[in-house]
């Protein structure tokens, strides 16, 4: 199951942003999933429940928006939506669509107890890109 090491990469982040900025308590992980990422949501929340007991992160929610799947058609040179990585245009009904967007998995943000090191009056923290 790959979520699982999805999962293990999202605590990686959250262990190493503790360690930079200091906080102790992750309340929520807000993430950005791409509809052709390839990431079964659900599986990922149980891999997270999974990887986050006793840790820093043992109370924190995630919260996941999703983005939109885009294509490039090079048959009307046109950027459409599509819900899958080979789909036809749905405009001109052409092959040649390349996935252009809808492809990512990131960390948006991680919001914090007000209990940090070096801030006890932030709430939110946004991990460096």
């Amino acid at each position: 199951m790959h979520e699982m090491s999805l999962a293990e990469g999202i605590l990686r982040i959250i262990d190493d942003q503790a360690a930079t900025r200091g906080f102790r308590c992750v309340l929520r992980v807000r993430l950005e999933i791409g509809e052709l990422a390839g990431v079964e949501i659900e599986a990922l929340r149980f891999a997270f429940d999974a990887v986050k007991a006793n840790g820093i992160a043992s109370q924190a929610v995630l919260e996941i928006s999703t983005a939109r799947g885009e294509g490039w058609c090079m048959d009307c040179g046109t950027t459409v939506p599509i819900a899958a990585l080979y789909a036809d245009c749905p405009l001109c009904g052409g092959a040649r669509v390349r996935a252009s967007g809808g492809m990512d998995m990131r960390v948006i943000d991680i919001e914090v107890d007000g209990d940090t090191a070096d801030d006890p009056n932030r709430r939110s923290r946004r991990p460096p890109a």
